[in-house]
């Protein structure tokens, strides 16, 4: 409550990117600070809960925290102290960019959600590389890979395959990006034709490998049937070990904000409660076309403690937060964790 009364508004009144970054150098300096707010979430853990496998790794619980808010592999640490199952880090390109200019983040509090364009800035594969070099035991850590915005869609599976080479072993799995909307016209490489280019060859390249990391595709929320079935016909032939669902929105739906005021936030992925629905929506088909043992991470619209329990029910294995994370705070983890502990 001390954060959603007294800090949240303090925050708030910031550049929502400004306060990002301001905490997360408190989280990377002091990652002790995670302590304080995992307690409560190591004794559910201890007491109540039961490790569970997805994709042959074995989490702790199901709640990690999604691609984007941890992009350059800063504050695991942090992160593990506070009893986070798993993070993924990212999205991670070959090539250090700063993304898209700014401001290119804003929040709708009047409807629980933000709007981004950051366009994948981060430090680069060979930087993040070195810190996790460095990261914490104990902690499953995906790498969430996409492509330099400068490079052509003809080219991406380079990039794919330069992050994929330049970061295994250091990282529990891949997650490839193909699905964010702030990169321009990266979202056509959701073809099946483009996908299984990408995922094969990735694939191959673990084939000859002696650790097997398991590989990920994030979707957009925004697909239709038809490219769902394209993305489950993709996932049988490549053989890839698991999905993500969602990735944010381009689309403006279930906003109560006047349309003139939505015009101004400009482009950018939309996140929070209103993907909620259509977000469980595409887990429910997923599971129902894939069966049961197909691993799904849910993410999108994760806001309550019910809002995850409900992605569970829909047929995900495990669940991400971000935008929760940002409107509810370190106590948010242990909210969900005393809902889960009731349904197990």
């Amino acid at each position: 409550m001390i954060y959603q009364k007294i800090l949240r508004p303090i925050f708030f009144l910031f550049d929502a990117e400004f306060i990002h970054k301001a905490t997360f150098h408190i989280f990377h300096f002091f990652p002790s600070f995670g302590h304080l707010f995992g307690l409560a979430n190591k004794r559910i853990i201890r007491k109540h809960l039961k490790p569970l496998s997805a994709f042959g790794l074995t989490f702790s619980h199901p709640v990690g925290i999604a691609a984007g808010l941890d992009k350059n592999a800063r504050a695991l640490p942090f992160f593990k102290n506070m009893g986070f199952a798993f993070v993924e880090v990212g999205t991670i390109t070959p090539k250090p960019q700063k993304g898209n200019p700014k401001p290119r983040v804003f929040r709708l509090v009047k409807d629980q959600s933000m709007i981004n364009r950051m366009g994948f800035n981060n430090q680069g594969m060979e930087v993040i590389r070195e810190r996790l070099k460095k990261r914490p035991a104990g902690l499953i850590v995906g790498g969430n890979i996409g492509k330099n915005s400068v490079t052509p869609n003809s080219e991406a599976v380079n990039d794919f395959a330069a992050c994929f080479e330049g970061l295994y072993t250091y990282v529990d799995y891949f997650v490839v990006n193909v699905s964010c909307p702030n990169i321009k016209d990266l979202s056509q490489l959701q073809n099946k034709e483009d996908l299984g280019r990408i995922l094969g060859h990735l694939a191959g390249l673990r084939s000859h490998k002696e650790v097997y990391i398991p590989i990920l595709l994030k979707i957009s929320p925004d697909l239709s049937t038809h490219q769902l079935d394209e993305i489950v016909e993709v996932c049988q032939e490549s053989g890839i070990d698991g999905l993500i669902a969602t990735n944010t929105s381009s689309k403006r739906y279930n906003l109560t904000y006047a349309e003139d005021e939505v015009l101004s936030f400009g482009d950018g992925g939309l996140s929070g409660t209103p993907i909620r629905e259509t977000s469980n929506d595409v887990i429910r088909y997923l599971r129902e076309k894939l069966g049961p043992g197909f691993p799904v991470i849910g993410s999108g619209g994760v806001m309550k403690p019910s809002d995850a329990i409900e992605k569970l029910h829909a047929g995900a294995n495990l669940v991400q937060i971000y935008t929760g994370f940002i409107y509810e705070g370190p106590g948010f983890v242990t909210d969900i964790l005393k809902s889960y502990r009731k349904i197990i």
